[in-house]
Parts: structure tokens; sequence; C-alpha cells
């Protein structure tokens, strides 16, 4: 089966080079190019090719932006990106917008190959050095949570040192606060986490590891 595919780059000697190369690759057809990001989302929302080799630094409109726009206009279509920029903001902000796979400008004919054909598959490929950095972020472990999102950084204060045994006199003189004011943030946050007396509030807060640092 032939894999079908549109390469856009800015540079016409890149551009031309790419396709010559594409082209002498066995199962693969060039069925289009583009020189500016514009222009590759048209080819390929005309040709629906299988695969889009994308360039990121493209006039009017970049790599970014494109793959973002194909993923929403051709969602069959696997983009591939093949750039010269290997920094962590790059790599991750085109996989966000939709990239399949990510390969720096220099890979290997059969690497590259090997890539059109993955992305065509349905598989996520990337280059060796990149693939270690991604490799490296997705097995860091993730940070951990806020608990209690629904609440205000200053809700989860105050819930804080109820957790840690404070009353609400003693609330207030910590934070420098109005007693009433305090009050009010009490009723609050029972109110967001459904709860209706304080040692209800302190059991959910020191479950989630609050109130533990207070002497």
């Amino acid at each position: 089966m032939t894999i079908r595919v549109v390469l856009a780059d800015d540079h016409p000697v890149v551009r031309a080079g790419l396709a010559a190369l594409l082209t002498s690759l066995p199962g693969i057809e060039v069925v289009g190019v583009a020189s500016t990001g514009r222009e590759a989302v048209r080819e390929v929302i005309t040709s629906r090719p299988d695969v889009a080799v994308l360039d990121l630094q493209m006039p009017d409109l970049d790599g970014f932006a494109a793959t973002r726009e194909l993923a929403r206009s051709a969602p069959d279509t696997a983009v591939l990106v093949l750039t010269m920029f290997e920094d962590d903001d790059s790599v991750f902000a085109a996989m966000r917008a939709g990239a399949r796979g990510y390969l720096v400008k220099g890979a290997e004919q059969e690497e590259i190959a090997r890539a059109i054909r993955a992305v065509a598959a349905g598989e996520a490929i990337f280059g060796p050095g990149v693939a270690r950095r991604v490799l490296t972020f997705f097995s860091a472990p993730p940070p951990a949570a806020d608990p209690f999102p629904e609440l205000t950084t200053r809700e989860r204060q105050i819930l804080d040192l109820i957790a840690a045994g404070l009353s609400n006199p003693a609330i207030a003189d910590r934070l420098d606060l109005a007693s009433k004011t305090v009050a009010n943030n009490v009723s609050t946050i029972f109110t967001k986490l459904g709860i209706a007396d304080r040692a209800t509030a302190i059991i959910q807060a020191r479950n989630a590891g609050l109130g533990t640092n207070e002497g």
C-alpha cells in the first residue's frame, strides 16, 4: 500500500531535496508540496494524504498552528514534524498541537522512511535525542495536585489552620483578618466541600495532608 505524503518547508532547496528523497523511497508518494503553513493546510485538505511532513518555522502560519488546524480539519492525516528545532518547548508544543512524530533535520533517510510509515500506521515516533527527553518527561512523577482545587488560596490556607486545630479567632489573629471575614470563609469552605461541621472538615483536611505544619 502506497503512503501518500504532503510536505511543507519554506526553504526551496530543502523542499526539493526532501521531495526527491521521499520520491525515491519505495511505497511512498509525494502528492503535494507547500512553502507556507497556510499552503500546507490547503494542500492537505485538498489531497487528503496519509502523512503531512511539516517544518515548524514557516511564513504566514507556523508549523504549530498548521498542525492544530490539520488536527481539526484533516484528522485522518498524521503530522510528522521535521525541523531544526530540538528544544523541549518546541517538541512538547508540537505534541500538544497534535503531531504524531518529531524528527530533527539531518535524520538519515532510513529514519525518515521509518517515521513516515510509523505515523501512517497510527504510531508515535521521535528521533533518538527527542525520544530520550520525551521518555524522561513522561517517566517523571507527576507534580502533586493541590488538595481541594475548588477552594481559593485563602480558603485553603484557612482550612489548613482549621486542620491544625486553630479556632476562628486564632486564625484571624494568625492571618491578620477580621473575625467576621474568617467566619465567612469557613462557611464558604463548608459549603464547597459539602460538610456540616468543623470535625468533618478537620478529618477531610488531615486526610489530604493539611494541618501538619503547625506546632
